[in-house]
């Protein structure tokens, strides 16, 4: 009688545990103020929530976690912490330096491509028109790992022989709209940041473009630990995704297939852009 009532049990238990949403933990680094972040992707993640339940034959729970900064949510990834996330470039290659094993699920979209620019600006008083008119100014990065904000920016000076050394000072602001703002009211010279930032937050008539640099569109990705089918699941969602509203909330046209292989740029880029504190480097060799 007590083996079948605990069989009973296991089996009341099991249907109930069947009963429960799947919820998947996505993450997202703060490239703007954290309503603007919930305002971008909550569109999206609502999306993609029904074909998910459709594939996995499953209630699906999503739930949104902004990290404190970049660093936090390259951790969250390698670790497992988080299910998946929408990152840059170079977090994706960070992440998966200490994580071999997480998953690349898709990458997007601009205007159908899979490139875009980022941008060096500056005050058109500062008289800066060139790359080599850096030298002696202030200059605003975003976080240290942001692809735009510094990656690839510092890849830049460097292959125009500019250094930490050559600026009088620079600071890493964290956002690339607190990168604009400090450019816009002039405690920094010059900064770096994405296109669409610069649209929305610069007048051409007072902040000019020094620079445009090629950059790799953001891939999604998921932890080592995310079940494949799972993973297949969102993969489809996002290629198949037509919701035109929640794409333009991102600014994004939609999804493509994506390898490793895509983002050779910007690890190149990187690997140039170690050369941008000369005394460091001056200590590894």
């Amino acid at each position: 009688m007590k083996f079948i009532t605990a069989v009973l049990l296991a089996i009341a238990t099991l249907a109930h545990a069947q009963e429960e949403p799947l919820r998947l933990e996505f993450g997202v680094y703060p490239s703007d103020r954290a309503t603007v972040m919930y305002r971008k992707f909550s569109p999206i993640l609502d999306a993609l929530r029904v074909p998910l339940e459709s594939q996995l034959g499953r209630d699906i729970d999503i739930h949104m976690t902004i990290f404190k900064d970049y660093q936090s949510g390259i951790d969250a990834l390698a670790n497992g912490d988080v299910d998946f996330v929408r990152f840059g470039p170079s977090s994706y290659i960070l992440a998966e330096k200490h994580n071999p094993d997480i998953q690349l699920l898709a990458m997007e979209l601009r205007k159908g491509l899979k490139r875009f620019n980022g941008l060096i600006i500056a005050r058109k008083e500062s008289d800066i028109s060139g790359m080599n008119d850096l030298t002696g100014k202030t200059f605003a990065f975003g976080d240290s790992n942001s692809t735009v904000g510094s990656f690839l920016a510092q890849s830049l000076m460097v292959e125009h022989n500019i250094t930490s050394d050559s600026l009088k000072t620079h600071d890493y602001l964290g956002r690339h709209d607190l990168v604009a703002k400090a450019v816009i009211t002039g405690t920094h010279d010059a900064g770096a940041l994405k296109v669409s930032t610069y649209k929305k937050l610069c007048d051409p008539d007072d902040i000019i473009i020094v620079q445009a640099f090629t950059n790799v569109t953001k891939p999604w990705v998921a932890s080592s630990s995310l079940p494949a089918d799972v993973c297949k699941a969102i993969t489809v969602a996002l290629l198949t995704l037509e919701d035109q509203g929640a794409l333009g909330e991102l600014g994004i046209s939609g999804f493509a297939e994506t390898n490793p292989e895509e983002y050779e740029l910007v690890r190149n880029g990187m690997k140039t852009a170690e050369s941008f504190y000369p005394k460091a480097d001056e200590e590894n060799n």
